[in-house]
């Protein structure tokens, strides 16, 4: 980054930025055919050089913007859905860069590592925004890679990063991981994607270092919520479930039933937010707008509780809910368990038609290198540490779980998998698993 600060209000030049296909002049007939070529078809494609070319010397003119402007329009994953185009103000892109900046004290001596790409609204806002809101150092690493991420360790020495707990388990399964990568490290933090407390413990077991978390969404321009530096998230005793932290200043967090009125401490229902970080509306959609930002209130779709202490817990999606014979059992209870077994690398749990109970549980893992399990293992585990209706009743183990880019396990897909393969499947023990039975 450049050292020098420009006076404000003076021009800044225009950068473009490219891929290696911008370069390659496409002729009509790769895209037309033949005919399309003899009739002088136009691809609509311009000479990439030549647009350059035309550019050069040309300034991006300044202009006086408000809190309330449009910053830039973040999609939604779409992990469960189809994606929307959230309108992020610059008062949000301004109020969560500058709070990250002074909560996790970044400051010009900081180097950022970017582990959640910047094409994702953590990577966006709470890397390269506060690194520029700072004045550190940002270390780009292109698409992650465990090799190349721990190399820059050694050789960057960042201070911070944040990203996925996919991204986190993927460093600890790499070959060439040694543990002291991580020397350079003030605060490591997780964000995109839920954090199982298993991972928060098998980490810091192998590096010494906590890893903080921090919960948003592209509808609150990342962060909301976080675990404030130089503090440990609380554990739910009961279900084992990993604070995700504290709400931000100027945001407000209510915890709502089906009907919309608020809960007390400890009551499960949807997470609503409101704050200067949330957005104003989805694009070309008012009435997604409607529904999901009634008034500037963002409703999350997320189910989960606040103690008594202030401190959130995300239970799971509303839309991932498993109903087994009228029980509710959240996919992330039972994945928090499976990543408590020491073979056990990555889990995802969906629900399955089930003719009789209308969904059964259904775990997919990944193990670690060289470990071993069966699927019978892994149930009499789940059913250690669960009620027996909420363990899996069929377990899959798979190479690699489906991912975004972002590294979000896409539980669709693997929904989509599990119910073309229900029918033949044969679930252990089929019988003991009914609700009630066990402890």
């Amino acid at each position: 980054m450049d050292d020098r600060v420009r006076p404000h209000g003076e021009h800044l030049p225009i950068v473009l930025t490219c891929g290696e296909r911008d370069f390659a002049v496409e002729q009509p007939e790769a895209v037309f055919g033949p005919a399309g070529a003899e009739a002088g078809a136009d691809t609509g494609r311009q000479d990439f050089l030549a647009a350059l070319e035309a550019h050069r010397g040309q300034r991006v003119p300044h202009r006086e913007t408000s809190p309330d402007d449009p910053g830039i329009i973040g999609y939604t994953s779409g992990t469960s859905g189809r994606s929307k185009g959230a309108l992020v103000l610059q008062r949000g892109l301004a109020a969560n860069a500058q709070m990250l900046k002074v909560l996790r004290g970044y400051g010009p001596d900081s180097a950022i590592f970017a582990l959640a790409p910047v094409f994702h609204i953590t990577g966006f806002v709470c890397l390269f925004l506060a690194a520029v809101a700072a004045g550190a150092r940002l270390v780009l690493n292109g698409r992650f890679e465990p090799a190349t991420a721990l190399a820059l360790f050694r050789t960057e020495r960042p201070t911070y990063m944040a990203g996925p707990a996919t991204a986190y388990l993927a460093l600890l399964a790499h070959p060439d991981f040694q543990g002291d990568e991580f020397d350079s490290f003030d605060e490591i933090m997780s964000g995109g994607a839920p954090l199982p407390e298993g991972v928060v413990r098998r980490f810091e077991d192998r590096t010494g270092y906590y890893i903080g978390q921090g919960y948003g969404l592209t509808e609150t321009t990342a962060q909301c919520i976080v675990v404030p530096r130089g503090l440990r998230a609380p554990v739910d005793p009961d279900s084992g479930n990993l604070s995700c932290g504290l709400p931000l200043a100027s945001t407000v967090v209510r915890v709502l039933d089906d009907e919309g009125a608020p809960v007390g401490p400890g009551e499960v229902g949807e997470i609503c937010v409101r704050g200067p970080m949330v957005v104003r509306e989805y694009i070309n959609n008012p009435e997604a707008t409607a529904r999901e930002i009634p008034d500037g209130e963002l409703h999350t779709g997320d189910v989960g509780f606040m103690d008594a202490d202030g401190w959130v817990f995300i239970v799971d999606r509303k839309k991932d809910m498993i109903n087994a014979s009228g029980y509710k059992v959240w996919p992330r209870e039972v994945e928090d368990v499976l990543f408590t077994h020491p073979a056990v690398q990555e889990a995802a749990v969906v629900g399955v038609p089930d003719d009789y109970r209308g969904e059964s549980v259904a775990a997919f893992v990944t193990l670690h290198r060289g470990a071993q399990a069966t699927e019978r293992e892994i149930i009499d585990y789940c059913r250690e540490h669960l009620a027996s209706y909420k363990a899996p009743r069929t377990v899959t183990f798979i190479d690699e779980l489906p991912k975004t880019a972002s590294g979000k396990v896409l539980r669709r897909e693997i929904r989509a998998d599990a119910a073309e393969s229900a029918d033949a499947a044969e679930p252990v023990d089929a019988a003991e698993s009914a609700p009630g039975a066990g402890a």
